[in-house]
């Protein structure tokens, strides 16, 4: 018997040849192929990052980086409670596949390298890392998000950041537990939600109990602890001073004490996910864990509140790497099949789909990059205000088309879509979290009326962004319009009442956001197209829409 290697034809018996399919997607640069990306980096000021860029997109198109994104989802983590003497390890085993793949990440800057080097773009460039990173193995970049967003919290709290920051700017990776000394680098998880409460933190019921200076103990039962071999971890907790209750408080957890002793850290199981299977999330139980004071006693909302929008703008970058990846394989397919007599990708009904698709991807992408530069060292007053409202905004819309997104991609490569062999069918389970991950959709359209109300230059800012793309498109013009109406409805509302259109509300700045983008960094006809489609008065529901005269092959050669 003959092998061959994956993706090339089988010559044999008549039967037994493969024909009218594709070549596995390899051996291709991720980032030059993707010219509206390459184009949006040197837009957002992040030209200087093109060459760093190009190496990782040659690194994640490779055929040995994609196989391992294969195999980390194909052998998911397994937890180990007790060695085989009884005595307590709880670890969790990753195969081989996936530390590969995060080291790759962490030694590319996916993390904190926009922390690290602060210039000018340097938010932007990180964003675009992350995402082709995510693109091709999307369950690494739970923990690559969290460590990038702890940053925030820990710069608050000098001596945890004198300690810490230096391990996690660290672009080493070491998948072990160990002790500072012992392990100069570090990554970060969260362990918020309990099982009573859910998004709702504040009815968490697990118990930090004063010890002296900043140290507590914690007890209590995590339900949802992302990445669980994570070196330390930002927990929620309800602090106690002797007989005084301080409030819910944030505190940092790390894994391994001084002189390398493990702090109490029981892993009771693995949560059986819908996707992101290469990453463990975990429940968890705390009895006399050693804890360290992040902020102040009874501010624990306002210690991560810093850390949840830098989560949620990685929310954002996620879902358009998805996006980018369900485009690209399905472009890919269209090009390499034929069906009735011509190829897929010149068939006008798949060419609509496809362009329509693609537009999508691109408003995404523009929004997690305008997002990231937001977030950059430099933002000024008005960008540090846009982000308090845009970063909600952008979360709820983006993340929420991401599933629907993924599936009529996966439709287009027919039945091969949806086997497990095509990378589209994980990718369609895997949108649905970014949705979900710090705060489902309730959540953020209510957090998007906290922003109107507590922080009235949010609003402004908004407004003012969208102003810059105002008397270029008629369509757009007139949605602007009908959205800033609702949002000063929404302003003097009251609060109950305000809640019952604040997905409306959400949904209609949102577009706005995105059709600004797509109006001053994508080419006319297709800004055109894009808004024309989910804003003008003949718009419909599904993808293939787009308007008639829509030089929807011009779109694809973009992308």
């Amino acid at each position: 018997m003959t092998s061959f290697a994956r993706g090339q034809r089988v010559i044999g018996p008549a039967t037994h040849y493969v024909e009218n399919q594709p070549p596995w997607r390899t051996g291709v640069d991720e980032y030059s192929t993707n010219r509206p990306l390459v184009a949006a980096v040197t837009g957002f000021g992040a030209g200087w990052a093109d060459e760093n860029l190009r190496r990782t997109g040659e690194l994640v198109g490779s055929t040995s980086f994609q196989r391992d994104a294969e195999l980390a989802n194909t052998h998911t983590p397994v937890a180990h409670a007790h060695d085989r003497w009884g005595f307590r390890l709880d670890e969790v085993e990753y195969d081989p596949s996936y530390h590969r793949v995060l080291g790759s990440a962490i030694a590319h800057g996916a993390h904190t390298s926009g922390w690290v080097d602060p210039r000018s773009g340097a938010g932007v460039a990180r964003a675009a890392t992350f995402m082709l990173f995510a693109q091709v193995e999307p369950g690494h970049a739970c923990p690559v998000s969290m460590t990038h967003a702890a940053v925030a919290t820990l710069k608050e709290s000098p001596s945890l950041a004198e300690e810490w920051l230096p391990r996690l700017y660290s672009r080493e990776y070491d998948p072990h537990l160990q002790g500072e000394h012992d392990k100069p680098s570090a990554l970060i998880g969260m362990a918020m939600t309990e099982k009573q409460g859910g998004s709702d933190v504040r009815a968490g019921t697990t118990v930090a109990t004063h010890m002296g200076g900043r140290s507590y103990q914690l007890t209590g039962h995590k339900w949802f602890c992302s990445a669980p071999m994570s070196d330390g971890f930002l927990v929620l907790a309800q602090a106690r001073r002797g007989a005084t209750d301080e409030g819910l408080t944030c505190f940092f957890v790390p894994r391994v004490l001084t002189r390398g002793m493990r702090n109490v850290f029981r892993i009771q199981r693995l949560k059986d996910k819908l996707g992101n299977r290469s990453n463990a999330s975990a429940e968890i139980e705390f009895d006399g864990t050693i804890a360290v004071l992040v902020g102040e006693p009874g501010r624990g909302v306002r210690a991560i509140i810093e850390m949840v929008q830098r989560t949620r703008l990685d929310c954002v970058l996620g879902t358009a790497a998805g996006m980018r990846q369900s485009v690209a394989e399905a472009l890919w397919n269209a090009r390499g099949r034929m069906a009735f007599g011509a190829p897929l990708i010149d068939q006008p009904a798949m060419t609509g789909v496809l362009a329509d698709l693609a537009l999508e991807s691109e408003a995404a992408m523009l929004t997690g990059l305008r997002l990231a530069q937001l977030f950059e060292e430099d933002a000024s007053d008005r960008d540090v205000a846009l982000r308090r409202l845009a970063t909600p905004v952008s979360k709820y819309w983006v993340c929420k088309r991401g599933p629907q997104h993924a599936y009529e991609a996966l439709e287009s490569l027919g039945g091969n879509g949806y086997t497990e062999d095509f990378p589209l069918a994980r990718r369609y389970r895997e949108q649905p979290v970014m949705a979900i991950w710090e705060g489902s959709g309730n959540v953020i359209a209510l957090d998007v009326l906290r922003a109107l109300t507590k922080d009235v230059s949010s609003a402004e800012a908004f407004a003012d962004e969208l102003s810059d793309a105002r008397g270029v498109s008629r369509i757009y013009d007139a949605h602007v319009d009908r959205a800033l109406a609702l949002l000063r409805e929404a302003q003097s509302a009251d609060p109950e009442a305000a809640q019952g259109t604040a997905r409306r509300l959400t949904e209609a700045l949102a577009a706005a956001f995105q059709a600004s983008l797509m109006l001053r960094h994508a080419p006319a006809a297709d800004a055109d197209a894009f808004i024309a489609a989910r804003l003008g008065d003949e718009r419909m529901s599904q993808y293939g829409t787009l308007p008639v005269g829509t030089d929807a092959a011009a779109i694809l050669t973009r992308h």
